[in-house]
């Protein structure tokens, strides 16, 4: 199985807004076999600085960045939908 990474911090409000768009995406049939660990950067530091990124939202698949910043509702599907191709 893909291993997504999704980190964050717990008062970004960008990453907030992520959270919504992937609460609301997660309940589509397509995503259901989506694993995502969702990393809270402020309380796993030594995971997040093995990573490579410098914002969050920030997400990963397999070890490879896929979008890193400011997310729209799209920007998350299309991070999906790289997840469910690999």
């Amino acid at each position: 199985m893909n291993e997504l990474y999704y980190f964050k911090l717990k008062f970004c409000p960008y990453c907030v807004r992520v959270n919504g768009f992937l609460d609301e995406l997660l309940k589509d049939e397509r995503y259901k076999s989506i694993k995502i660990r969702t990393v809270d950067e402020s309380k796993e530091r030594e995971l997040a600085n093995s990573y490579d990124y410098y914002l969050v939202p920030s997400f990963f698949l397999n070890g490879k960045k896929l979008f890193e910043g400011i997310m729209t509702k799209e920007d998350v599907r299309k991070v999906l939908e790289e997840a469910i191709k690999k």
